[in-house]
């Protein structure tokens, strides 16, 4: 029996993943920022210290949706080995996941709509356990589906019951 240890994982996410994370994060922030906006200039007298504030918030909102995916993209990492399939993510706190081959119960792939324009997908490998799945995020849509291709194959000729 071989032994499946925490280590670092090698693989990072595909580079175009920053791109779509960007957009990610401007969906949510432009919203968000314009509201507090709009809200200063029908809601109030339009105090200069209070604007100062709001146009801070809007900077700060922007200056997020840039930085994040860049810090995001730096901790992101996976890989997938004959035994396991690993992966660490998270800025202030690293989860580590690995996922032996006989545990391994369904890989998934999904490519959302801005994802397909970035030619990413998406695999989680689901597992009996109870944390859940682990999803390996943001990859070329092909070595996406080669790596679920892969995966299924390696698992089918694993011994182990998989619960």
């Amino acid at each position: 029996m071989t032994e499946t240890s925490m280590r670092p994982p090698r693989n990072r996410a595909d580079p175009r993943a920053v791109a779509w994370w960007t957009v990610q994060w401007l969906i949510l922030m432009v919203p968000v920022a314009a509201t507090a906006g709009w809200a200063y200039w029908t809601f109030t007298d339009r105090p200069v210290c209070l604007g100062l504030v709001v146009a801070a918030f809007g900077v700060g909102c922007l200056a997020l949706a840039v930085a994040a995916p860049r810090a995001y993209y730096r901790v992101e990492r996976w890989e997938v080995t004959d035994d396991a399939v690993y992966t660490r993510k998270g800025w202030l706190t690293h989860t580590w996941q690995v996922a032996p081959m006989s545990r391994i119960q369904r890989i998934d792939t999904a490519r959302g709509p801005v994802q397909r324009l970035f030619g990413l997908a998406d695999v989680t490998v689901t597992t009996a356990s109870s944390a859940g799945a682990i999803t390996i995020a943001a990859l070329d849509h092909q070595l996406a589906a080669d790596l679920a291709e892969r995966l299924t194959a390696r698992t089918q000729a694993t011994p182990g019951d998989a619960t």
